[in-house]
This record gives structure tokens, sequence and C-alpha cells, in this order.
């Protein structure tokens, strides 16, 4: 593994951890629930999540290009060399049932292909 996938492990697991504690703190009655134009649901939580990444993982890699499922897609990232992919609450029905099947997806792409990723599951405490 080269220092900077090593480094950018260290930021994604960080992160992880962290959008984990923020998608557990928001697990509440009342979650505001919207469909997404394909049909499927995204949550508050998914958004304030989202943010939470884009502000820490875009501040520690300005240069690094970004692609979230919560995120319009900016074609500005097909310049970057490393491309942050992102799901915030992945396996968001699963979230909102309460269930602990769900999980902070995090990537950073390097000419197409994955050189380091992070997922968490946070209900489960499982990295």
């Amino acid at each position: 593994m080269t220092e900077t996938a090593a480094n950018d492990l260290d930021l994604l697991i960080d992160a992880a951890r962290e959008a984990g504690a923020i998608a557990m703190m928001r697990r509440t009655p009342g979650l505001e629930i919207v469909k997404k134009p394909d049909g499927s649901p995204v949550t508050s939580a998914d958004l304030e999540v989202d943010a939470f990444l884009t502000e820490k993982l875009r501040g520690a890699r300005p240069d690094y290009g970004w692609l979230s499922e919560e995120t319009a897609d900016n074609a500005a990232r097909l310049a970057a060399e490393r491309v942050f992919v992102v799901d915030p609450i992945d396996g968001t029905r699963a979230y909102i049932r309460g269930k602990p099947w769900f999980v902070v997806s995090l990537a950073v792409v390097e000419a197409g292909r994955p050189v380091t990723a992070a997922i968490y599951a946070p209900a489960l405490d499982e990295l």
C-alpha cells in the first residue's frame, strides 16, 4: 500500500466512524423521509451525513473529486486524479426500519480503480 493510500485509509476510517455516530444519533422517530426521483427513500440523516462527509473528506483532500449518492454529480470530478466515492447511509431502508444492516461506504478511486475503502456498520460497530 502506498503512503498516500495508507493516509487515505486512515482518513476514511476516521470519517466513517464519525459519520456512523451521526447516523446513530439521528435515528429517531420523526425522521424526515422523502422519495428520490427513482422512488428510493432518502432521509434527513442521509443528507446530514453526506454534508458531514463532504466537509471532512473534501476539507482534507480538496484536490480529490467527489461522487456521492446524495449529491448532484459534477463532471469536474472526471478531471481529478483521485475521487471520493461515497454512500452516506448504504441500506437506507434498513436504517428507516430500525434494523442494524446499514453502513457508511467510502472509497477512493484512482484512474477508475478503487485504491482504498472503508465500510462501517455503526449499529454493529463493525468496520
